[in-house]
């Protein structure tokens, strides 16, 4: 006698396979369905798409059905809703990932200008009160101003 495996059906009733009937599914379908670990990319047409799709149905169950058939979660189908309701077919075109940049590559040259200005700025008017201190100082360096002097 075989050992009981922690693998097998908890279900007395035998498998419909063996009563001669096609076997039953499971789960949900998984036709469609992106391979875990992969980030699915959809285009804005798709996403037009499911999104008049899913306003098309009318039955119970018509819009769970699609996004099986879609191979996506209701969260999605969600967050396209409240982009395209806003600004149109637009918010759905593909954008980078991430944060929008505050500054262009050309203000940021620009502020990096300005601050590289500002440093330098700094630099000159510390070396200018340095002249000035050391001008005041020459008298009393006698060695200095002799070789000074013509």
């Amino acid at each position: 006698m075989p050992k009981p495996s922690h693998l097998r059906s908890v279900d007395p009733t035998p498998a419909p396979a063996a009563q001669g009937a096609a076997p039953r599914p499971r789960g949900a379908a998984v036709e469609g369905v992106a391979k875990p670990g992969k980030r699915r990319k959809s285009s804005a047409a798709e996403e037009l798409r499911v999104v008049r799709g899913a306003a098309a149905r009318t039955r119970r169950g018509d819009i769970e059905a699609l996004l099986r058939r879609e191979g996506i979660y209701s969260s999605l189908l969600a967050a396209w809703r409240e982009q395209l309701a806003p600004h149109g077919s637009e918010a759905l075109a593909e954008r980078e990932p991430g944060r929008t940049p505050k500054q262009d590559a050309e203000d940021r040259r620009i502020a990096e200008i300005e601050e590289r200005s500002a440093r330098l700025g700094r630099k000159l008017a510390l070396a200018e009160e340095l002249i000035a201190l050391q001008k005041k100082s020459l008298p009393f360096w006698p060695s200095i101003s002799r070789a000074t002097d013509p």
